[in-house]
């Protein structure tokens, strides 16, 4: 246990080199794209809508399609179900998502300046979660405007969950939701999370050889 213990530390120990470096700055400028591009889109067509109806989600706001229309056109929609309308004061996300990517991305800096295996772990595992999070939040979201109806709503239909991924029919809509160059962007500052790690890895395993 002791030896086990020992392999540990030296490992958390080990400094990063060039190339975990590069690849945490390449994951901190890939977080940028938050606050550039939509992470989401929702598209939605019917015969009376043949262009499709589309809402843009960013981490700090909503965004729809033919100069903003299409969103109130969704909510008149949500109206005769008994859903609630779509309104950015109900995504409570827009205020800490922003700020939490910015967080992690100084400790992106952090990690690449001071450069340790334990740093580059740390910044993983909460990049990790901050991920897991984000999707629970916005399925979470999904599922509660498909399941609180009005019970007073002129079209009854039954609760149901807008799709997160794909296509789903719903009534005599098809709904397409898909991730953006956001998503996209943030996903790249996962692989390259990996990458780091992978190269830190092998960096270490070479010191212990050279060692021995």
């Amino acid at each position: 246990m002791n030896t086990f213990l020992e392999k540990e530390a030296r490992f958390l120990d080990q400094p990063l080199g060039l190339g975990p470096r590069g690849f945490l700055l390449l994951a901190t400028i890939c977080l940028l794209g938050v606050y550039f591009f939509p992470l989401w889109n929702l598209t939605m067509f019917a015969p009376q809508y043949q262009e499709g109806l589309r809402m843009d989600i960013y981490s700090y706001k909503l965004e729809g399609g033919n100069k903003g229309q299409d969103i109130k056109e969704i909510n008149v929609l949500n109206h005769y179900i008994g859903m609630k309308d779509i309104e950015v004061s109900d995504f409570t996300e827009f205020k800490w998502i922003p700020f939490v990517v910015g967080i992690i991305g100084l400790l992106f800096l952090r990690a690449a300046v001071f450069g340790k295996m334990a740093h580059l772990l740390d910044v993983l595992v909460l990049y990790v979660y901050f991920g897991l999070f984000s999707l629970w939040s916005f399925g979470f979201k999904m599922y509660s405007y498909g399941h609180n109806l009005a019970p007073t709503a002129s079209v009854k239909i039954d609760p149901f969950m807008p799709p997160m991924f794909g296509y789903k029919k719903l009534a005599n809509f098809e709904v397409y939701s898909y991730p953006k160059f956001g998503s996209y962007a943030l996903a790249a500052a996962a692989v390259l999370l990996l990458l780091a790690c992978w190269l830190g890895w092998k960096d270490w395993r070479k010191a212990g050889a050279r060692a021995a």
